[in-house]
């Protein structure tokens, strides 16, 4: 600690940036590890995993796979209303799906189906009522109708990737877990390290740490290695590159999963935050922050939690990145409107624990999405995959494996109609989705 506040001592008195993340020596084979140039001089450590497999045999499953879609086939559609006094109005008049996803009994993907409409629905009953309210104008209005396909997705598919994206402070070791599970399990993992953080390169100029400017880094990352169905996994702010990539992608991302990503919320750099200080200033607080994350992002702060700190490299970048990464949070476009217009399947995970991210938050994304599962882990926190990487490999298997019955889609026609309100000012909604452990 003392290294660190001296450091920055001599970091303020230069007037030079602490020095910056370099490539580390990973403590992994150097098999499966690739480092990509998404831009001149920009350079991501990746692993990439591609399991051995019997061609003859995946061509035939592939090949059946497709041959059956048809009966996963799903009309989504629903429309969007945004009023101007903040209310959202979601009309789904597509296929309702049913499914036994998770042991969740008569799980009803329908978002929000018990929701109370708050609408102008004031209707006359006596010859002289009161004055009737003006019809309002939607200030904004937007449809969505199309069909997607919902399968099964095995290791066994060679036509299947799986994406894992780490958040603010983390790298592709969080994953480490998840990436041998799987990769045993024959599927092709993908996993980046954003810029300046583990092995890839940092640069030096603040403006390469913007949302934007990362979601083309992981877009290269996307294009480069995507397959025919891709499912991505993210956590914390990786979650909002995953709803990213599935916007602007939507015929190659098959799956989505969520991890502690927050609300459906656009965006934005808190003005009034300990990141918002110096960098050099950040660098004489950097043991402090390490261990104020170490207690917000474990359920439990003993010599287990603080060596998968330590393995899965999280939380060691630069106060200089750190802080670029913070400032750089402004996304305007993705705000509740843009969550609303996903039709792909996506599966929440919270951890119970979480001090980042409340529980209503993730509750608030269930409600608006479309095809969405809510699971909580009571014993897991804001590093779930890590604190409890058996239970959330688990879920994700299960949840790549899920296709939905489509049995009662014909009579469930009438449910399909069902208005969806949402007002954020109005919280009477209720989750079906939300499933105990």
């Amino acid at each position: 600690m003392l290294t660190s506040i001296t450091e920055g001592i001599l970091c303020c008195l230069t007037g030079k940036a602490a020095s910056l993340v370099l490539p580390l020596e990973s403590s992994e084979p150097s098999d499966g590890f690739e480092f990509v140039e998404v831009k001149p001089g920009r350079v991501l450590r990746v692993r990439h995993i591609v399991p051995e497999r019997q061609p003859i045999e995946t061509e035939k499953e592939v090949d059946a796979c497709n041959d059956s879609d048809t009966s996963s086939s799903v009309h989504c559609k629903r429309r969007i209303t945004v009023y101007r006094n903040g209310q959202l109005v979601i009309e789904n008049l597509g296929d309702v799906l049913h499914s036994e996803i998770l042991q969740c009994q008569d799980g009803d993907l329908e978002p929000c189906s018990t929701v109370e409409v708050e609408l102008a629905d004031f209707k006359e009953i006596k010859p002289a009522p009161p004055p009737r309210r003006r019809r309002r104008k939607p200030k904004r209005t937007v449809v969505i109708d199309s069909k997607r396909v919902i399968s099964s997705c095995k290791g066994t598919h060679s036509d299947v990737a799986l994406f894992f994206v780490h958040g603010v402070g983390g790298s592709l070791d969080i994953w480490s877990s998840q990436l041998d599970f799987f990769s045993r399990l024959g599927y092709e993992v993908i996993a980046p390290d954003l810029a300046g953080h583990g092995a890839s390169t940092a640069p030096q100029i603040a403006a390469a740490y913007t949302f934007y400017a990362l979601a083309e880094d992981l877009r290269a990352i996307f294009k480069r290695y995507a397959r025919k169905r891709n499912i991505l996994i993210g956590h914390s702010y990786g979650v909002s590159f995953c709803t990213f990539l599935a916007h602007e992608y939507p015929d190659l991302v098959h799956k989505v999963v969520m991890i502690n990503g927050g609300g459906p919320t656009a965006l934005e750099p808190s003005l009034c935050s300990i990141f918002q200080l110096p960098s050099c200033v950040l660098h004489c607080l950097s043991p402090c922050l390490a261990w104020s994350f170490l207690k917000a992002g474990f359920a439990r702060q003993g010599a287990k939690e603080k060596q998968l700190l330590k393995q899965g490299n999280a939380f060691n970048v630069s106060p200089f990145v750190l802080r670029a990464m913070m400032s750089g949070q402004y996304w305007p476009e993705g705000d509740e409107v843009y969550h609303a217009e996903l039709t792909v399947p996506i599966l929440l995970v919270h951890g119970m624990c979480d001090k980042f991210v409340p529980m209503d938050e993730d509750q608030r994304m269930a409600e608006i999405l479309l095809f969405a599962f809510l699971k909580v882990i009571e014993e897991g926190s804001h590093m779930v995959m890590m604190e409890c990487p058996d239970t959330v490999n688990t879920l994700l298997h299960e949840f790549f494996l899920w296709e939905p019955d489509m049995s009662r889609k014909d009579s469930s026609k009438t449910d399909a109609e069902k208005t969806v309100a949402v007002s954020d000012t109005l919280h009477t909604l209720k989750i079906n989705k939300v499933m105990d452990k």
